[in-house]
């Protein structure tokens, strides 16, 4: 009787651990998937996170569309998306008909997240769609499945969001350049006009003062 009694206690006991670790690993998924209301220290977090989340449940992340400031330039919101996010539209050659269709990835699909950052400079998830219209990789094991060519599309989609920062940098410093020659050729005509002005003055003083024979 007392060793039945032993088992069922320690059948007991390896069950409330078996439930506590799932409870634990259960609240650990949950904790990683984006939900509005998320904030991120800068938009490079809110990319790795969003691209570990990819990772984890099986698609390729795509760095989609950005809203930029009128008075700066910088990015106030950035939208992550499934790589296969929308459809590839054909092209028509400027010369000839529609070109031979190539292969494309996108089949429409809607998952995405979108991050804005608020007045705290944090980036915070203000839309969140979860639900994929294709079916995801087995097991989240999205590398393993992932070929060569959408790697280099990660790749290239990267070294674009850098080209374009990079562009956004050097607009301004132009625009500040072209202010600082405005500003001066202002100065300069107004330097000048005084020149002009006092040689007039010093000709017509010159022409009213009476010669002495």
């Amino acid at each position: 009787m007392d060793t039945m009694l032993q088992e069922l206690n320690v059948g007991a006991n390896n069950m409330d651990s078996s439930d506590g670790t799932d409870l634990v690993a259960c609240e650990e998924n949950v904790a990683q998937e984006p939900h509005v209301g998320m904030e991120f220290d800068s938009e490079d977090a809110a990319k790795k996170f969003y691209e570990e989340y990819a990772i984890r449940v099986g698609f390729i992340m795509r760095i989609d569309q950005c809203r930029r400031s009128e008075v700066d330039k910088r990015i106030l919101s950035r939208r992550l998306s499934c790589n296969k996010q929308g459809y590839y539209i054909k092209s028509r050659d400027r010369f000839g008909p529609v070109r031979k269709p190539r292969s494309s990835t996108r089949e429409g699909c809607n998952a995405m997240m979108l991050v804005k950052v608020n007045k705290s400079e944090k980036w915070v998830v203000t839309r969140f769609e979860k639900e994929h219209s294709h079916p995801l990789f087995v097991g989240g094991h999205s590398h393993a499945a992932t070929d060569a060519k959408d790697r280099r599309i990660q790749e290239l989609l990267r070294e674009l969001e850098r080209q374009d920062q990079l562009c956004a940098r050097y607009r301004e410093h132009i625009v500040m350049f072209l202010k600082n020659v405005e500003e001066q050729t202002e100065q300069l005509s107004i330097k000048i006009q005084e020149v002009v002005n006092n040689v007039r003055d010093v000709e017509t003083e010159a022409q009213n003062t009476p010669h002495h024979q």
